[in-house]
């Protein structure tokens, strides 16, 4: 899975299509993710000790990772996920980056 916890995401399919947020917790065994502010579910629930109050709570409830896509942080468009390879120059290190499809912008 390629996306991971707080990417900029965009909505590419389902009730919530084109609406952006951040990904708040990612599933890899369930191929799901939850996205701030998409998705979300109401519960009923009853007065207890922490919630004294009860009433109606809003939850964002998790949704499969294929309906999302990550946004490119240059254009702030829905771009595909690369990989490259890095080669720190003071410890001859290679390491993994994350790239843009787009514009070729590293992801954090």
């Amino acid at each position: 899975m390629k996306i991971r916890k707080n990417d900029a995401v965009i909505v590419i399919s389902g009730n919530s299509k084109g609406k952006t947020g951040k990904v708040l917790k990612v599933f890899p065994k369930e191929n799901r993710v939850i996205v701030e502010g998409i998705n979300i579910r109401k519960r009923h629930t009853k007065p207890t000790q922490n919630n004294p109050q009860g009433g109606i709570t809003e939850k964002e409830a998790p949704i499969n990772v294929s309906n999302v896509m990550v946004l490119d942080p240059k254009t702030n468009e829905k771009t595909r996920i690369g990989a490259k390879l890095i080669i720190d120059e003071k410890t001859g290190k290679k390491r993994s980056a994350r790239i843009s499809k787009v514009s070729g912008e590293m992801l954090a």
